[in-house]
């Protein structure tokens, strides 16, 4: 039992930790006076923030915005948050959880297309009790990543999680990315964006949309390596059909919409960078390139990755073959050490976009392998100057054949490039 105690308290911690380093996101409700106000948080590495607005096609189908950045193919951009002309929304947000899977009815179906699942219920339902009842016929644990929250305009509000939904009727609510029926509020106010929040309701509540204003700019998100975070703050007017938007995480100034009035103009999207003065930050994250964003930086990479793997196989093989005369031998070894230490560092990089956008040394939490890893590119510059000078001693010596030479030598090149390419990246401020 204490063990089981003890793995549970790891995994919140891990989970807290990688959600508060990740992509993260964040919400709140204020329901006073017979008015509900909703703010959400959408803090993404995204460029393309969309506001859309679809009529409802057919009988007790009702209209709705949805605010999103990712783009799903055919099915447009996939919602984050939203409203319908009901006086209902939602906002989505990551959150892992851990498996307590139970058993799945026989009735419930499959969730085969999840953005065209998540907008139905906004045109199917007007109140949390009727989205409950919706969701139950679905199984709705394919969001093992994702925790969503429905508010209707009388101020209730509906938390799906994976395996449970739970009603509330609390006046205030604010809410991050942990699953409420797993995670204690002392675990849950170690998140930076929920602890702010609840702590300025504490001192005031207010449906007002300068005070709405002030909270969702509490909560929000501004990394310190490059000006990342709050891609996009939407305030919810649930009674008026009101709503405010917010850009990349700058409060003075915003954009309103009504509902009803954007739906008579029939179904269209809006990009709403357009709508909004230039931002440095924003064209700070948009200028930046990394393997995720840009095909020239992950073709180079993929191509050294492939040659520091040849290089490997070859000195090891090299090594073997060569005659006890190479007095160098020891050193293809090394080589082929380091070519399999920077093939696995260069598929890190193009798998973890996290490392690019947080301060060095990136620590996951999972992986200690990755974490070890952020100081790689210390090692490189390091050892640059000793493998120049040696590779030039092998030049004047002669010992070695040609192609071991020059393959030595464009190895040694590649490095100084990944050198450039890591210091823009920031990867050298492991001590700092």
């Amino acid at each position: 039992m204490a063990f089981e105690q003890l793995k549970y308290i790891l995994l919140t911690a891990i989970v807290l930790f990688v959600i508060e380093s990740g992509l993260s996101c964040s919400m709140y409700k204020i329901t006073m006076g017979g008015k509900t106000m909703v703010g959400c948080n959408e803090d993404a590495w995204r460029l393309t923030p969309q506001i859309w607005y679809e009529n409802g096609k057919g009988e007790n189908i009702y209209g709705a915005a949805f605010t999103g950045s990712r783009f799903d193919g055919t099915n447009g951009y996939a919602p984050q948050s939203g409203m319908n002309d009901c006086g209902l929304s939602f906002s989505r947000l990551a959150s892992h959880t851990p498996d307590n899977t139970p058993a799945i009815s026989e009735n419930q179906k499959a969730i085969t297309n999840p953005t065209k699942y998540l907008k139905d219920i906004l045109h199917r339902c007007k109140n949390v009790e009727e989205v409950k009842y919706y969701i139950h016929q679905f199984d709705h644990s394919s969001f093992n990543e994702d925790v969503f929250i429905y508010i209707d305009r009388t101020g209730n509000y509906l938390v799906v999680e994976p395996y449970t939904m739970t009603i509330g009727h609390e006046p205030t609510y604010v809410l991050s990315n942990f699953c409420p029926s797993v995670t204690d509020e002392s675990d849950a106010l170690k998140l930076d964006r929920y602890r702010n929040g609840v702590t300025f309701l504490k001192n005031k509540t207010d449906t007002s949309i300068a005070f709405c204003t002030a909270l969702s700019d509490t909560m929000h998100v501004c990394r310190n390596k490059i000006g990342d975070g709050t891609l996009l703050t939407s305030i919810w007017d649930l009674n008026s059909g009101d709503i405010h938007l917010y850009f990349y995480h700058q409060y003075n100034y915003f954009i309103r919409f009504n509902l009803q009035d954007e739906l008579a103009k029939g179904d269209h999207i809006l990009n709403i960078e357009t709508f909004f003065p230039p931002n440095a930050e924003f064209a700070k994250l948009r200028e930046y390139k990394i393997p995720q964003n840009n095909y020239t930086v992950i073709i180079f990479l993929l191509i050294s990755a492939g040659l520091f793997f040849f290089t490997s196989l070859f000195f090891l093989v090299s090594y073997f073959k060569g005659g006890k005369n190479d007095t160098y031998r020891f050193i293809k070894i090394g080589l082929c050490v380091l070519g399999l230490i920077m093939f696995y560092y260069m598929f890190v990089l193009c798998t973890n976009i996290y490392i690019f956008y947080f301060s060095a040394p990136y620590i996951d939490a999972h992986n200690l392998l990755i974490s070890a890893a952020s100081y790689i590119p210390c090692l490189i510059l390091f050892l640059i100057v000793p493998l120049f000078l040696l590779n030039i001693k092998l030049f004047i010596e002669k010992i070695w054949g040609r192609f071991s030479k020059w393959l030595f030598m464009l190895n040694n090149l590649v490095y100084l490039t990944l050198i450039v390419v890591f210091a823009y990246w920031g990867l050298f401020n492991v001590f700092i």
